[in-house]
């Protein structure tokens, strides 16, 4: 009787199973494991909104124009260009460290859609601060705006309207989409079975406020009311069905969870705030009134100044 002999795997055959193996292991595991807080991947991502995003208008502001002439990059200019680099890093450094691989080349197509967008914004966030220096108002439209009425030839508004409507519309959904996207992957990751960590840590309740903060910024100001409810619901619906599967979010799921909440509740508060102000009616008027900060300022706080 002859023998049977084994056919032995090749090493090819060896690296794709131990790849598969490795790969489902990790997925399925993901939840066994305990799961840590990012301090230091949320602290830096928040710092860095706060100063590069949110801070680049008010450096704007107070830089004295003698600084920088205005047919220059200026200050403003630099952070944005610092904020197009640092946060496609960090947002890459997020999906690195997610318990759960994530699809890469979704999350590099998102990379690339969203500095696409952010470099739109750039140049229309530029060119938006040397109209306000020139008296330019947020509060009304490009076509009501006085300084737009004295313009040698009339046309010219006309490319002034191609500059905002590339800058608020092509240039905010590229830019604001696959950043909530990314967040809503990386949230899907973020589930254990773990009971005990159905609570967060001392450090992240201290960067739940400024979080939620700058969450409410990005949204009146880049007036992406639809697409910030859209993910939190999704994010609820996610919650729903691994509760199911017997999950529950970890702490970096609850710090996004409850930043996104607590934003929730900071919108309701504004708009009720300014519900009856008839001119920021004009100047939203469809059914989701949602008032830019930046507008409330050039209409209520620097005329005033000037005063």
């Amino acid at each position: 009787m002859q023998p049977t002999v084994r056919k032995k795997p090749d090493a090819a055959q060896q690296l794709a199973f131990l790849s598969s193996h490795r790969q489902g292991s990790r997925d399925i595991d993901f939840s066994m494991k305990r799961p840590q807080f990012q301090f230091d991947l949320w602290c830096f991502f928040t710092i860095q909104n706060w100063v590069l995003d949110f801070g680049r208008p008010v450096v704007m502001v107070l830089v004295p124009l003698e600084w920088l002439p205005l047919n220059k990059p200026i200050v403003g200019d630099y952070f944005h260009m610092a904020y197009n680099i640092i946060t496609p890093f960090l947002l890459l450094k997020l999906i690195d460290h997610s318990p759960k691989t994530l699809p890469l080349c979704a999350v590099y197509l998102c990379i690339i859609t969203f500095v696409m967008g952010a470099s739109i914004n750039l140049v229309g966030d530029s060119m938006n601060h040397r109209l306000l220096l020139s008296g330019y108002q947020l509060h009304l439209s490009v076509r009501e705006n006085p300084i737009m009425k004295n313009l040698n030839p009339p046309s010219l508004v006309d490319s002034f309207e191609l500059l905002y409507y590339y800058d608020e519309n092509f240039g905010r959904c590229m830019w604001y989409i696959p950043f909530f996207l990314i967040l809503f992957l990386y949230f899907s990751g973020c589930f254990t079975t773990l009971k005990e960590e159905k609570r967060m840590p001392v450090s992240a309740w201290l960067l739940l406020a400024p979080s939620s903060l700058y969450y409410w910024y990005l949204v009146t100001e880049g007036q992406i009311f639809i697409l910030f409810i859209f993910t939190f619901f999704a994010m609820t619906a996610t919650v729903m069905h691994k509760k199911r599967k017997g999950l529950v979010p970890d702490s970096n799921g609850l710090f996004l969870m409850y930043s996104f909440s607590i934003a929730l509740v900071l919108l309701t508060v504004w708009v009720a705030c300014l519900w009856n102000d008839k001119i920021l009616r004009r100047k939203y008027p469809g059914v989701i009134y949602i008032p830019e900060p930046w507008a409330f300022y050039t209409l209520h706080i620097r005329d005033k100044h000037k005063l």
